[in-house]
C-alpha cells in the first residue's frame, strides 16, 4: 500500500511537471525573433527556441512534436508574449512567418520606393538606389540599355522578410511587373521578345509613366496617352511637368516647385526642350496607365489641363487650351 502511494505521488509529480512545461504559458514580454533555417531538425529548432527564451524547455517542445506530428516550416518567427508550447508549435507548423508589409502606390518613382523601403525597416534608401542602378540585368530583355529599373517595379503591396536584400526586393517587384505585363498582353507569355518589341515595351512603359503622373481618373488616361501620341506625330514637344520635375530630382535640384531654370535645363527628361519621349520612365505605372499607353484614344486633342475637381479638360488648339487654363486659375482663386 505504501509503495502504491509513493507511485501515485510520483506519477502526480510527473503529471504536474508535464502540465507545467506544456500548458503554462512562457516566453518573452518584448519582441523576439527566431530564425529557423530550412532543413533544421526538431532538436535544433527546440534548442533555438529555448535559447531565445520562447519556450521553457526544448524537451517539452520535442515531446509535443512526438505527440502532435506534422511538419515544421522554415522562416523567421516573431514572438512578443508568453505562450504555451502547443501554441508555439502550432505557429511554426502553420508557417506563421513574420513579414514586413510594403505598399508601393501607383506613380511612385525609384526615390519614393527607396524611402518606403527604408521607412519599413527593410534597408537603407541609398543602398536600395545603388542596387536598382546596378541590377538592370533584371530588365535587359525588356528595355534596351537600361540605366535604372524605373518603370518596371510594379506598384503593389508586398510582404518581405526583415533580412531580404535590396536585390531580392527589386527582383520581386520586377517579377510582379512581368506577371502583370503578360496578363494584359504587353509581353508574350513565352518570354520571347524581339528587338523591335523590346523598344516598344520600353516606350510603352515610358509613355505609361507620363500618363500615370499626369492624370488621376482612369477613364481619362487613354485620352491623355492619345494627346501625347498626337503631339509627337506633329513634331511638338510633350511639355509635361512631371518629366521636368523628374529631371530636377535626378539632378538633385528639385525645390518643390518648377522654376524657369528647370524649364531651360538641358536634361534629356526636359520635355519642354526635347521632342519625343524622355529616355526612360519617370515613375512606376499601374495597370490602368499601362493599358492606356498600349491603347491610346484616337482624338484630335493636343492639349489638356486639370480642372478644379481633379478631372482633365482637353483642347484641340492653343486658344481653347488657354481658355481652359484661365478657367482653372479662376476656380483656384475662388477656393477657400
Amino acid at each position: 500500500m505504501k509503495k502504491l502511494l509513493v507511485l501515485l505521488v510520483a506519477l502526480s509529480v510527473v503529471a504536474g511537471g508535464a502540465w507545467f512545461y506544456l500548458r503554462v504559458p512562457y516566453g518573452p514580454a518584448a519582441e523576439t525573433f527566431v530564425e529557423i533555417p530550412a532543413g533544421l531538425g526538431t532538436t535544433g529548432i527546440a534548442t533555438r527556441l529555448e535559447k531565445a527564451g520562447v519556450i521553457r524547455s526544448r524537451y517539452g517542445f520535442e515531446a509535443w512534436r512526438r505527440y502532435q506530428g506534422g511538419t515544421l516550416r522554415a522562416g523567421e518567427y516573431r514572438f512578443d508574449h508568453p505562450a504555451t508550447v502547443g501554441d508555439v508549435y502550432a505557429r511554426i507548423a502553420k508557417g506563421d512567418v513574420y513579414y514586413v508589409p510594403l505598399t508601393i502606390p501607383e506613380g511612385y518613382n525609384i526615390f519614393d520606393i527607396a524611402g518606403a523601403v527604408e521607412k519599413a525597416g527593410l534597408g537603407n534608401a541609398a543602398d536600395f538606389l545603388a542596387a536598382e542602378r546596378r541590377d538592370t540585368r533584371l530588365i535587359a530583355d525588356l528595355s534596351p540599355h537600361p540605366e535604372s529599373l524605373e518603370g518596371f517595379l510594379f506598384p503593389d503591396t508586398y510582404r518581405f522578410g526583415r533580412k531580404e536584400t535590396p536585390e531580392q526586393i527589386l527582383a520581386a517587384m520586377v517579377k510582379r511587373f512581368r506577371q502583370e505585363a503578360v496578363r494584359i498582353g504587353l509581353i508574350a507569355p513565352d518570354g520571347f521578345i524581339g528587338d523591335r518589341v523590346v523598344r516598344d515595351v520600353a516606350q510603352t512603359v515610358t509613355l505609361a509613366s507620363l500618363v500615370e503622373k499626369e492624370v488621376r481618373v482612369d477613364a481619362e488616361r487613354p485620352v491623355v496617352a492619345g494627346v501625347f501620341v498626337n503631339r509627337m506625330a506633329q513634331g511638338m514637344t510633350l511639355a509635361t511637368d512631371p518629366a521636368v520635375i523628374y529631371a530636377a530630382i535626378l539632378d538633385g535640384r528639385w525645390r518643390g516647385t518648377i522654376y524657369q531654370s528647370d524649364l531651360q535645363s538641358e536634361s534629356a527628361y526636359n520635355t519642354y526642350k526635347h521632342q519625343g519621349l524622355p529616355p526612360g520612365p519617370i515613375a512606376n505605372p499601374g495597370i490602368a496607365a499601362l493599358k492606356a499607353a498600349m491603347n491610346p484614344a484616337h482624338t484630335d486633342y493636343l492639349y489638356f489641363v486639370a480642372d478644379a475637381e481633379g478631372h482633365t479638360r482637353f483642347s484641340v488648339d492653343l486658344k481653347e487650351h488657354a481658355a481652359q487654363v484661365q478657367a482653372y486659375r479662376q476656380a483656384e482663386k475662388g477656393r477657400p
